[in-house]
């Protein structure tokens, strides 16, 4: 259950590539791989990491983006209203969900076969977006409801 450490941060832009570009001259950033998701994006690491995710939005289709993350006001993306979730590593999922059910705290749970990950997803009291990653499924054994 206890958090270990940060994982990445997502910004969620109408401005992908520019975006992008932005990260990778000016912090030397390099874009890398991403999991097939139904929406276009990068995922740029420092060294293997990837530590922020680049969450674009097809206007002719965000549908993919919206299944996956949820619909957002396209006009408050700017400043910190494009910041979309905050995300954690942690262990013990299966406490942290028993922890989320006894305090009646509404949670989404999500898997990723490709990178052995497991995520919950829940709002903090500001409806800030916290994502919780649970790597190597295959070790703990652990196992999406």
């Amino acid at each position: 259950m206890p958090l270990d450490q940060m994982d990445h941060y997502s910004i969620r832009t109408t401005k992908l590539d520019e975006t992008k570009d932005f990260y990778e001259r000016v912090l030397g950033l390099k874009n890398g791989a991403r999991p097939p998701l139904n929406f276009p994006g990068y995922w740029l690491y420092i060294g293997d990491r990837p530590v922020i995710h680049l969450i674009g939005i097809d206007e002719n289709d965000p549908s993919g983006l919206i299944e996956y993350l949820g619909d957002v006001d396209t006009d408050k993306l700017e400043g910190s209203g494009a910041v979309d979730h905050l995300a954690f590593r942690a262990s013990k999922a299966d406490e942290m969900k028993q922890k989320l059910e006894k305090m009646g705290i509404s949670f989404r749970e999500r898997e990723i076969p490709e990178l052995d990950l497991r995520q919950m997803f829940l709002e903090d009291p500001n409806n800030v977006t916290i994502e919780i990653n649970y790597y190597g499924l295959a070790k703990e054994g652990a196992k999406a409801a």
